[in-house]
């Protein structure tokens, strides 16, 4: 098995022979969870990491899309530990063209951990250059999120260069079942219905691909849209099947002379329960076509949201909204019945592409 990335990352002097670098494998999944797990709770007491998802990012088939390591102790015989818990993690999604995301976790009593967290950040300007390379683009903007209570995190990003760019502001709204026969039906005109499945439960592909178009075009004069191919979109739903809810994806429509047509689109997703909280919606994706905005399309969303919601029996449905959204999507939220409950800040840097390692003279030893 190759355990070491062809470029590593370049460690401390003052950790060599004491710290390495390799990729993941089965084995360290429980232990990153662990870590992501201690990291959230600096800021959310009950939060926890999803396991599932953890675990395919690094060794299931979103780990596809990524470039990543473990960082875990030397051996014996200066290998790379198999059975010595990791201390850190990073991966580096290739998320769409021009834009690459940087997940990282360090344990919070790893040795030299701020110059561990440099060397760790120097190496996602590494893979994103080769990011650019393989998509043919000059550079590669560098994305990293941090709750805003997290200042450790966000310390280790500006040391490492990283400007903060945005808040995102995550708003919650219970529900109650009273609400069942008072929400709003949609304007005259417009209609909200979930995408048609297959007897398979599959979605057919038309409404797929609607969802797709929706998305792309109602975000495009968003802040940080970049465009994401429809295969680099399906490519996402099929690394999880089991877990892309298609019953929870809806499409507005609008009537255009006689013909409906396409007007928004919504993507969510169940919110496990916590020891605080009960089993929640979470709306992931919610765009109105810009030439359908002005019609209520965003409202009536919102209200099949909440209405099915209310018929699973969910106690909340969460969302998260740009802190400077340009449509005032906040507003809207507010007067909806969502309360912000915390924030995250969007930090950004960038790496320039470079010519392939692959191709470099070998080094002189």
């Amino acid at each position: 098995m190759l355990l070491t990335d062809h470029v590593p990352p370049t460690m401390p002097t003052s950790l060599e022979g004491r710290l390495t670098t390799r990729v993941p494998i089965e084995a360290d999944v429980d232990a990153v969870v662990a870590l992501v797990t201690a990291d959230i709770r600096r800021h959310t007491p009950d939060g926890a990491a999803d396991e599932a998802g953890v675990r395919s990012r690094m060794v299931g088939l979103k780990s596809w899309a990524r470039r990543q390591v473990v960082v875990v102790p030397v051996s014996d015989d200066g290998s790379p530990s198999l059975d010595q818990a990791p201390v850190g993690w990073i991966a580096l999604e290739d998320r769409a063209t021009g834009r690459t995301n940087v997940q990282f976790v360090i344990a919070e009593d790893a040795p030299e951990r701020d110059a561990l967290a440099a060397a760790l950040l120097d190496w996602a300007v590494e893979v994103g250059g080769s990011f650019a390379r393989a998509r043919g683009v000059e550079r590669t903007q560098l994305d990293a999120d941090a709750n805003e209570l997290d200042t450790d995190r966000g310390r280790l990003l500006q040391a490492a260069g990283y400007s903060m760019v945005r808040t995102w502001l995550h708003m919650r709204r219970p529900v109650d079942p009273a609400e069942a026969d008072q929400l709003p039906a949609p304007r005259a005109g417009t209609r909200v219905r979930q995408v048609h499945r297959h007897e398979s439960g599959l979605p057919i592909a038309q409404d797929v691909r609607t969802v797709h178009r929706m998305l792309e075009e109602s975000f495009a004069d968003h802040f940080n849209s970049y465009r994401e191919s429809f295969a680099e979109f399906v490519q996402r739903l099929i690394e999880n099947p089991e877990e892309a809810g298609w019953d929870h994806w809806w499409i507005a429509e609008i009537d255009r002379g006689g013909v409906w047509l396409p007007a928004g689109g919504l993507v969510a997703a169940v919110v496990p329960r916590t020891e605080t909280l009960g089993e929640g919606t979470y709306l992931e994706y919610l765009g109105v076509h810009r030439s359908a905005r002005g019609h209520g399309i965003a409202k009536a969303l919102l209200n099949a949201s909440i209405l099915d919601a209310i018929e699973r029996g969910r106690t909340h449905v969460d969302l998260e909204v740009d802190d400077d959204s340009p449509t005032g999507a906040d507003g809207l939220y507010g007067a909806m019945g969502w309360e912000s409950f915390e924030r995250t800040r969007s930090w950004h840097s960038s790496a320039p592409t470079h010519p392939s390692r692959l191709l470099e003279p070998p080094p002189q030893h």
